[in-house]
């Protein structure tokens, strides 16, 4: 007999009164003194556990065998499946041989017991807390996201592009990185002494964006886009920074900033529309258990167009709002992350677009503006969660984008490469960087990131 998962089940693939097997981990078990034990068994391929009934006289050893799981064991179950006579589920399995896999051992000890537990406890056990309902369903959201990111810009005819995660480049212009080192060791007296070597020849970093290299690719297959980790050296142990995370990069030929702001706000409608329409029981349980109004939130994006405003505008809604006092005798005023949380908060409670940020503030590849003030920056703000995108028009001219590595203070010969994009056949082009975790973070309704992807890398914590 093959053995089928609960998802099957509940797709209605499977008759009633059929001979299963069910393979998984106890999520609840009850022993009543007429000798029936109900098991919860989950197996990871849905939201849904299903109940399981075992009778004293139908297995055998039922004292030494049944009495003995607990939550988290591990066992094979084969059953009838049955219209269930309770409330609570439509079937259940009538078993009629269990197989034990694996035990729990000193159950009082198991971390993952069937109480809530905060998201923060759950941290420290990160190896474990997929065993959760709210790992779980993040883990189901992530995926089925992962895997239509792909498909829409498949569609929209983009080049996927393994950008390096090794560089010897900081994307950025500026910020802390990794440094890569490759440690050769020789014995003396017994004992290991390393030597550092240099097996690049020169110093290299772990990538915090793939998007210089993903331009050059923009400038010869015209649409293109990356996937994949990064990683930053900030000292910042905030609920909205990883030191490892996950980025979506789209870069475009022949495009200008708007370009990208209407790309960047389909697409994250369409995700949107996605989690809607196939995740109904995991957004259930983030309604019951994480944001009460997340399908009302959700559906209100969906409603009307993202409002785009200037830097400028934004600062002027601040200094009249008196959020910022100006005291500040510079050319611009800086707007800090608490601010950016008042304007997308409490003023427009609304995603916004905020345009042309002054060049000081932003990266060297960006397309110095008109009044050579400003670059044509984009930045994406949403209620709860703060920026999720960043993009601008890239610097294809190349007197212009000498400048602005002098501007930064950058060493021109560090960028030969990028330079050679703009002297042979140089063209406009944009892209925008979107950050994974944050923007699940966003549809989710859950605030810190640590609770968003698998295993947290951030200040002091590298556990697993």
């Amino acid at each position: 007999m093959k053995k089928i998962n609960i998802l099957d089940i509940y797709h209605n693939k499977i008759n009633f009164n059929k001979d299963i097997i069910i393979s998984g981990w106890v999520r609840s078990c009850r022993n009543s003194k007429l000798g029936i034990s109900f098991l919860q068994i989950y197996d990871g391929s849905c939201f849904h556990s299903i109940q399981v009934i075992i009778k004293k006289n139908i297995i055998k050893n039922y004292k030494k065998k049944i009495l003995k799981l607990n939550v988290g064991c591990s066992i094979i179950v084969h059953g009838i499946l049955i219209k269930s006579i309770g409330k609570k589920q439509l079937f259940e399995i009538l078993s009629n041989k269990i197989y034990i896999i694996g035990l729990v051992n000193n159950p009082n000890k198991y971390p993952i017991s069937p109480k809530k537990h905060t998201l923060k406890y759950l941290r420290i056990y990160s190896h474990l807390r997929p065993r959760t309902n709210i790992i779980g369903v993040v883990t189901r959201i992530r995926n089925i996201l992962f895997k239509k990111i792909h498909s829409f810009l498949f569609k929209l005819g983009y080049y996927w592009i393994p950008t390096p995660i090794i560089t010897c480049l900081n994307a950025e212009g500026g910020g802390d990185m990794f440094n890569v080192f490759f440690n050769k060791y020789h014995k003396k007296n017994n004992k290991k002494l390393y030597k550092k070597n240099d097996f690049f020849g020169k110093k290299t970093y772990l990538t915090v964006s793939g998007q210089l290299t993903l331009e050059s690719y923009a400038c010869s297959l015209s649409k293109v886009y990356s996937f994949g980790p990064v990683f930053r050296a900030e000292n910042s142990n905030t609920r909205r920074h990883l030191a490892e995370f996950w980025m979506l990069e789209v870069e475009k030929s022949f495009s200008n900033l708007y370009d990208i702001i209407i790309l960047s706000e389909k697409f994250i409608k369409f995700l949107i529309k996605v989690v809607l329409k196939k995740c109904c029981y995991e957004l259930d349980f983030l309604k019951s258990n994480i944001d009460l109004d997340i399908y009302n939130r959700l559906n209100k994006i969906l409603l009307k167009k993202f409002i785009i405003i200037s830097y400028d505008e934004a600062v002027k809604i601040l200094l009249n709002k008196k959020i910022i006092i100006n005291n500040n005798k510079s050319k611009f005023i800086n707007i800090t992350s608490d601010q950016e949380k008042y304007l997308v908060n409490n003023y427009f409670k609304f995603p916004i677009f905020i345009i042309n940020s002054p060049k000081e503030i932003k990266s060297f590849y960006m397309r110095i503006n008109k009044d050579k003030k400003t670059v044509a920056s984009v930045d994406l703000l949403v209620p709860g969660t703060g920026e999720i995108l960043g993009g601008s028009e890239r610097e294809e001219r190349l007197n212009k984008l000498d400048k602005s590595i002098s501007f930064f203070n950058l060493k021109i010969e560090d960028y030969y490469w990028y330079r050679d994009l703009r002297k042979y056949g140089t063209v406009p082009h944009s892209g925008f960087g979107i950050g994974f975790e944050r923007l699940i973070s966003y549809i989710t309704g859950i605030k810190n990131v640590k609770d968003i992807i698998p295993f947290p890398r951030t200040v002091n914590n590298i556990n697993f």
